[in-house]
């Protein structure tokens, strides 16, 4: 009997904990984050449950997290580079015509942040606009509700959109071009949901703000030459993703071709790095590793199939996927789906992949780069409220899953 399966009860208990956690996001009397929780939780799986570390280093999927380091490294050359700067300032612009700025921003947001690190495409964009709204006496507010929306929805255009996406592509082993294909009509359906819903919701509060010609963002300066090979590189990565070579080595050796850098510092590509990512997910590997043991997951399917919650219809699927990304966080709900869905039908993974991603733009909490754009927005003196997000964020979502679920219908 495998030892670690033979302790169920306690693995389970730990599993609730983790997620309780997650879902709260701290843990009261501790300056602890949802990466933190995940990381004490994989130790006490370790400690309490018999998970030896030849299990812990099984339970993790490498070639995810390998991936996922590769691509943070890419979107660390080229915001050294300056190129997310570059292109804010050039969107930020056009903004004689806030419809058509709206639509450039949203566009350019989601085609960024569909082959790139999306919360680093925010975490550039957000001061830049805001600054140039505020200067032209917008209303940055719906601007920016937008920019955090439209990366979320841009993210799900591809299999590297996001951390998420990445992982249930190395599970369940998906060919890059043909979920390309399978995604684009939700994905632009969404996205022109989004704009319309937030042009009709906004039009009439967008000259609502005072000008502000004192605030100049800090910008790295622009290099040429870096942002060129950046961009090659990049290009050259997502043919590869095309061939039949592991995804995971190919972006392995693009960091490796910028860590072997003559004009940033080791220290500078790696402290862009998501690593607090890269711990959530290696925790929750090894949790949800444990926890598979212990056949737990197939028992709640059943039961769940039993009560009229059947993961097997798409639709309903897609409906409980973005629910719980709200409820517990992106990387987190996928981790729980993956070890109780059956994946061997690629259009399951699919629709996993699109509704997280969809889902992160309900509300503030929904994902990291809402998060980023709130807080970038707040240093700046401009105050996103729950209801601010919600009120443009609860719509299009609503949209973009109910485009979803008509799409998994008529493809059957």
């Amino acid at each position: 009997m495998d030892p670690v399966a033979g302790r169920g009860p306690l693995i389970l208990a730990i599993f609730a904990l983790t997620y309780i956690g997650i879902a709260v996001g701290y843990i009261p009397g501790l300056k602890v984050n949802r990466a933190g929780i995940a990381l004490l939780s994989a130790i006490a799986m370790m400690i309490f449950a018999g998970v030896t570390t030849a299990d812990a280093v099984k339970f993790i999927n490498w070639p995810t997290v390998f991936l996922l380091f590769g691509f943070f490294v890419l979107s660390a050359q080229l915001r050294l580079s300056g190129f997310f700067d570059r292109v804010a300032a050039a969107v930020a612009a056009r903004l004689r015509h806030p419809a058509r700025f709206l639509c450039e921003l949203m566009l350019i947001t989601a085609g960024l942040s569909a082959v790139l690190n999306h919360d680093i495409v925010c975490f550039a964009f957000t001061p830049i606009v805001a600054a140039a709204l505020l200067r032209q006496q917008l209303n940055p507010t719906p601007f920016l509700i937008a920019l955090a929306i439209a990366s979320n929805i841009g993210a799900a255009a591809t299999l590297v959109g996001n951390p998420q996406d990445m992982m249930i592509a190395q599970v369940a082993q998906l060919d890059f071009g043909r979920y390309l294909l399978w995604a684009m009509v939700p994905v632009l359906f969404a996205l022109g949901s989004a704009y319309a819903i937030i042009w009709l919701l906004s039009r009439r509060a967008f000259r609502t703000r005072k000008a502000q010609n004192d605030l100049r963002p800090s910008r790295r300066p622009f290099d040429r030459g870096h942002t060129v090979k950046g961009l090659v590189i990049l290009a050259v990565v997502i043919a590869l993703f095309f061939s039949p070579l592991p995804k995971e080595i190919v972006a392995l050796a693009a960091a490796g071709i910028h860590i072997a850098s003559r004009k940033f510092r080791t220290e500078e590509l790696l402290g862009l790095v998501d690593w607090p990512v890269l711990v959530l997910f290696m925790g929750l590997f090894v949790i949800a590793g444990a926890f598979q043991t212990t056949g737990y997951g197939a028992q709640a399917v059943h039961w769940l199939a039993g009560n009229g919650v059947n993961l097997r219809s798409l639709p309903v699927l897609a409906a409980v996927t973005a629910v719980l990304s709200n409820l517990l966080n992106n990387s987190a709900a996928v981790l729980l789906l993956l070890n109780v869905v059956d994946l061997s039908q690629p259009a399951t993974a699919y629709t996993l992949a699109l509704a997280n991603s969809f889902g992160g733009s309900l509300v503030i909490i929904g994902s990291v780069s809402n998060i980023i754009v709130v807080q970038q927005a707040r240093t700046l003196g401009i105050d996103i409220s729950l209801y601010d997000f919600a009120r443009l964020g609860v719509p299009t979502t609503l949209a973009a899953i109910g485009g979803l679920i008509a799409w998994t219908t008529l493809l059957g």
